[in-house]
């Protein structure tokens, strides 16, 4: 995943910076990093775990505990 397709899946699901960052349990500061491709000067890639949370977050599923996912809908905002 490069940095302009987080950001692409970050605004198709309507998150701001601060809502994406606590969907995927990152700080915003991460989020930044992640669009931005680079941290201090250095490449930043988006782990796998970061990306498999991303595809998780877009067929709706906010978490899951080893047995079934938590459905977004079902989280309370």
């Amino acid at each position: 995943m490069k940095p302009s397709q987080f950001r692409a899946w970050r605004k198709s699901m309507g998150y701001k910076q601060k809502e994406a960052a606590e969907r995927l349990g990152l700080k915003k500061r991460m989020i930044q990093y992640y669009e931005n491709g680079n941290r201090d000067g250095k490449p930043v890639e988006i782990p796998k775990s970061v990306r498999l949370a991303c595809y998780a977050l877009s067929q709706g599923i906010a978490d899951f505990d080893g047995e079934k996912p938590t459905e977004t809908s079902t989280l309370a905002e």
